[in-house]
């Protein structure tokens, strides 16, 4: 695991960044933080880094595929949680078949996206103080000696 303290939204953004300029197809990200947290300032910099600027929270629409150099799957998952059906709208998506050949970053994932790939990146972010902590945890092999 490795940890950043964010102060500001052009850090976060520089952070998702540096992780975007990381991925390759296939590759997973699980967020996880509060509301507020920075979570769609990450996925814009994930974003940038793959040629996409206009990256936005799909919190109302679920699921948004932006086109990059790598498409970029974007996810909210919130409103699934809310109404306690996460892992039977989560397969509704459909998310297994487009997946392979874009980044699919997963706001608000936990256990029922985990399931989607044994090798992801789990970002958790903790604003419980005005600095963001920002904590990385590769899981599988794929992120293995990346330098997070």
């Amino acid at each position: 695991m490795t940890a950043h303290q964010i102060a500001t939204p052009d850090e976060m953004r520089a952070l998702g960044r540096a992780i975007g300029a990381q991925c390759r197809a296939g590759d997973l990200i699980l967020l996880n933080g509060p509301l507020g947290a920075g979570k769609t300032v990450f996925v814009q910099g994930i974003g940038q880094a793959l040629g996409i600027e206009d990256v936005t929270s799909p919190t109302f629409v679920i699921s948004r595929i932006h086109k990059g150099k790598l498409p970029l799957i974007h996810v909210d998952v919130y409103r699934l949680l809310e109404a306690g059906k996460a892992s039977l709208y989560l397969d509704d998506l459909d998310l297994d078949s487009p997946r392979e050949d874009a980044v699919t970053v997963i706001e608000w994932g936990g256990e029922e996206s985990a399931r989607l790939g044994d090798d992801r990146l789990e970002v958790v972010i903790d604003r419980s103080e005005d600095i963001r902590q920002v904590s990385l945890s590769a899981i599988g092999d794929r992120w293995a000696g990346v330098e997070l």
